[in-house]
């Protein structure tokens, strides 16, 4: 925890500067390793219901990132992998009219700054400088973010009523847990910066300082903090947020949901409903000009059954079997394209597909682009697989194996 409480600023600010990197055993709590030069150990409690084995250290990607094994993304996280969490330093600005605002920073445009701070580097994130889809902000002298606009409220409740035990997708009723005014959106650009910077910066809570403070043992309240956030404690600076677990080219990751720009969209997420996210491209290819957005795969009706090894999807999700296990596409490490926003790509497996046996679980984008071209995954209005303009932003965090 030392790493969370070197640079944060006294009298109010909170803002905790240039974090510096640090290696994999000293912000990932694992669990028990395998057996000496075993390439394989027993997967932690918190993904163990879909992910039986992991790779043990010590493991090739400790000497290139590229090679197989772990990777901590975002350095400044601290990961409980038993717990399935990330702890994350806690920063406070403020709007211009003075309301406090409690935020985090996963991702920045600026190479050398992501790797200053221990962020994740997004360049193409650069592209969303659209319409509402980032909002201004300045940094003070004493470290203090004041945005010019945007504010989120937490106060309503979030739930999910699946739809009948044979068809629980789409849910009868929805209602996400927080929601963004129309000028709220995540992506930040500084302003008074010398060179173009934007931060993908969640904002968690817009409570006061005390009213946090009394959430440092764990008791959330949430009617004034994100859905995903576990712990929150301006006291010590850190906020601690439940992770995702999800796939990307045939390997398992961990990663955060804040926000989406469809409200069902952010239910099934837990993240906050941001309509300005709307305004953010989605057609686009990856690598396209203009594209901020990264594919993510989200298979509707995928193999249900709690302890079956192919379970995913909505369905199954809404069943209550776990996550849906969706499939990101490319992320630092594997590809050039990362972005901390995702274009949606819905999925549904035909039913020649399920009469043939064909489902399976999807791990890579790739895989669903095969079962396309192949006729047996399309996209919810039956019409073809593509993206149909949900976003949420999920900043990716650690790499599993």
């Amino acid at each position: 925890m030392r790493n969370f409480k070197r640079g944060i600023m006294a009298a109010g600010a909170m803002i905790a500067l240039a974090l510096p990197a640090a290696g994999h055993a000293d912000v990932v709590v694992r669990g028990k390793e395998g057996k000496p030069l075993d390439e394989v150990r027993e997967a932690p409690a918190s993904i163990y219901n879909d992910l039986r084995t992991i790779v043990a250290q010590p493991s090739p990607s400790e000497v290139d990132p590229k090679l197989l094994g772990p990777v901590l993304l975002n350095k400044s996280a601290h990961i409980d992998m038993e717990k399935g969490t990330a702890t994350l330093p806690l920063r406070k600005g403020r709007l211009a009219n003075g309301t406090p605002v409690w935020f985090i920073l996963t991702d920045a445009t600026d190479q050398n700054i992501a790797e200053l701070q221990g962020l994740a580097y997004s360049p193409k994130l650069a592209f969303a400088l659209t319409g509402k889809g980032t909002r201004k902000a300045t940094i003070d002298k004493d470290g203090t973010f004041v945005f010019a606009s945007g504010s989120v409220d937490f106060k309503p409740a979030l739930s999910i009523t699946p739809g009948p035990a044979n068809a629980p997708f789409p849910p009868k009723a929805f209602q996400p847990g927080s929601v963004g005014d129309a000028d709220y959106t995540p992506l930040v650009y500084v302003e008074n910066s010398a060179k173009a910077l934007l931060y993908n910066a969640p904002v968690v809570s817009q409570a006061s300082e005390a009213e946090l403070n009394a959430m440092c043992d764990a008791k959330v309240d949430y009617s004034k903090v994100h859905d995903k956030v576990t712990r929150i404690c301006p006291r010590d600076g850190t906020v601690t947020i439940k992770l995702t677990l999800g796939f990307t080219f045939d390997k398992p990751i961990f990663y955060i949901s804040t926000e989406a720009n469809d409200p069902l969209v952010s239910a099934l997420e837990n993240a906050t409903f941001t309509p300005a996210m709307k305004d953010l491209p989605f057609a686009l290819e990856d690598a396209s000009p203009g594209e901020s957005a990264e594919r993510i795969v989200v298979v509707v009706n995928g193999p249900t059954g709690k302890d079956n090894p192919h379970r995913q999807g909505l369905v199954s999700a809404l069943s209550g079997e776990g996550g849906p296990l969706n499939v990101l596409g490319g992320i630092p490490t594997i590809n050039l394209d990362y972005s901390p926003m995702w274009r949606l790509f819905p999925a549904v497996w035909t039913d020649e597909a399920i009469q043939k046996g064909y489902r399976y679980r999807i791990t890579s984008a790739l895989q669903a682009a095969e079962m396309s071209t192949r006729g047996y995954l399309k996209s919810l209005d039956g019409g073809d697989f593509r993206a149909v303009g949900f976003v949420v932003n999920c900043p990716v965090v650690y790499r599993i194996n």
